[in-house]
């Protein structure tokens, strides 16, 4: 009698090794775990010297922002950790992901010849070179030295040998899952990407909003970490050895003109002036950077507090980095993420072949879907006829189209009917590009209904409500935004509010 041997349906293949689907993988977790270590440890030190800062200018009668509802925060761990993670999944993600690439190139290219490393070394050199080109900075040097070198050194650990099997129609659907999502972005790559991203992608929806919350609610924290002084909100000055008083004045006026606080202590001094021979000398961290006459500087402040604010700034190659580790570095460890999920999930059901073309396929069908909405959305007006029946569509995105074109133009938003109550409308990017372009407006009638988008629940609603508080050029608006900012406990709030008084003309004066 024969004996039948039932074997289990989901078994018609050897098990695939999982080293061989997820090494990618635990190779980019490293390098982030990594990263997440350096970036919440220099966030919170950023965030400690932001407080000591904040609470010389307080001592010293000034308006801080962020306030002293929020400047507490700066303390504590959660903004530390969560603005690190703007780092981790940056540039952390971009070094990790060099790390993999190199690692693969040296041992499948290569073959691991240690006379072909010194071409990736020299690169690495480089790296480091431009990193410290304005200044040397220690933890950038980290950031550089042990995020590649550690997850050059895994991937190598974790790669399985060389498997010798057709892969021909893989190789092609993978390129392609990466190649053909990557040629759809592109044309989108623009300053408004974000904007747009924002828009379609997270405001659209619930859990997208989560995220946008989340963005907004830790973003400033690591944000703080690598401005230029021309870009941060608050400077301190020390003026205390400039002798002719008539001098220290006109300084003084000039500086907090373009919020240089002046403090009677040196400490978190961002700009120390010494006056000697007849020459003002602008120094930071007891480096001399600038040399000017008196009548030079107060000619034009302007110019040269710009020329003082590049000359110490060290974060500009690291600034350009993290952009583009926002564009690139990101999605390719989002690739990565869902990649080896996939292929993780169908080893169980199919060969290691078929396995990784259906993740290919699932990678390149989700590549694809978030770039789609952003096409939906593109639309170009440009005659009055062709607003008016956007502006009245019942489509959100035609909506927010006319109101994009409303402000780039300049026109009038009450000229044009709206679909409906934009107040009362549930989209938030409606409401948001509204009160943009209620900035351009100039019927005194569209005052009132952008001081009442100030009550918006969501937070971007009412930054760009303050924003365009500010465009408006209404001086008697400055009160109601002074009471924001001191009452608010959102930062991107009082960082919009203070922009929008400074843009009114108001500016700061020591409190006695």
């Amino acid at each position: 009698m024969k004996t039948f041997v039932i074997k289990p349906l989901l078994r018609y293949h050897q098990p695939i090794p999982t080293d061989r689907v997820l090494y990618p993988a635990k190779a980019l977790f490293l390098g982030l775990f990594i990263t997440q270590i350096l970036a919440s440890t220099q966030v919170y030190i950023s965030n400690s010297e932001l407080y000591q800062f904040l609470l010389a200018i307080n001592d010293a009668g000034y308006f801080s922002i962020p306030n002293e509802l929020t400047m507490k925060r700066l303390t504590g761990f959660n903004p530390a950790f969560f603005g690190g993670l703007f780092f981790t999944l940056s540039i952390g993600a971009s070094l990790s992901i060099s790390g993999i690439t190199a690692a693969w190139i040296w041992d499948r290219l290569f073959n691991r010849n240690k006379y072909l490393l010194i071409p990736f070394s020299v690169l690495w050199s480089a790296t480091f070179f431009a990193v410290n080109f304005h200044g040397f900075c220690l933890i950038y040097t980290f950031y550089i030295f042990i995020i590649p070198a550690t997850v050059f050194a895994a991937t190598l650990k974790w790669m399985p040998s060389k498997v010798k099997k057709n892969k021909g129609l893989n190789l092609i659907i993978l390129a392609v899952s990466i190649i053909l999502p990557a040629l759809l972005w592109a044309p989108r790559f623009s300053n408004d990407i974000f904007l747009d991203f924002r828009d379609n992608l997270l405001l659209s929806n619930s859990f997208g909003n989560k995220i946008n919350n989340f963005y907004y609610k830790y973003t400033l924290y690591p944000a703080e970490v690598f401005k230029s002084f021309e870009q941060k909100l608050l400077k301190s000055c020390n003026l205390n050895e400039i002798k002719k008083n008539s001098l220290k004045q006109l300084l003084e006026k000039e500086l907090l003109n373009h919020d240089y606080l002046p403090l009677m202590k040196d400490v978190h001094c961002d700009l120390k002036i010494i006056e000697d021979r007849g020459l003002l000398i602008l120094m930071n961290k007891d480096r001399v950077i600038l040399n000017v006459t008196p009548a030079e500087f107060l000619s034009m402040p302007g110019f040269i507090l710009k020329k003082f604010s590049l000359k110490t700034d060290k974060q500009v190659f690291f600034r350009h980095f993290t952009f583009f580790s926002l564009l690139i570095g990101f999605p390719i460890t989002l690739y990565i993420v869902f990649y080896s999920m996939f292929h993780l999930i169908s080893s169980f059901f199919f060969n290691f072949i078929n396995s990784s073309l259906i993740a290919s396929i699932l990678c390149l069908i989700f590549g694809i879907s978030t770039i789609i909405p952003l096409y939906i959305a593109e639309i170009k007006l440009t005659d009055p006829n062709d607003i008016s029946k956007a502006i009245e569509s019942e489509r959100w995105q035609d909506r927010v189209a006319a109101y994009k074109t409303i402000e780039s133009k300049r026109l009038e938003v009450s000229d044009f009917k709206p679909y409906n109550n934009v107040k009362a409308s549930p989209n938030i990017a409606e409401r948001y590009w509204y009160a943009r372009a209620l900035g351009v407006s100039r019927n005194s009638k569209t005052y009132n209904e952008l001081l009442s988008l100030l009550d918006d629940p969501h937070p971007n609603v009412v930054c760009m409500a303050l924003y365009s508080l500010g465009q408006r050029g209404k001086k008697t608006t400055v009160n109601k935004i002074m009471s924001i900012i001191k009452s608010s406990d959102d930062w991107y709030t009082q960082d919009y509010a203070y922009r929008a008084i400074r843009k009114l003309g108001w500016i700061q004066t020591k409190l006695e």
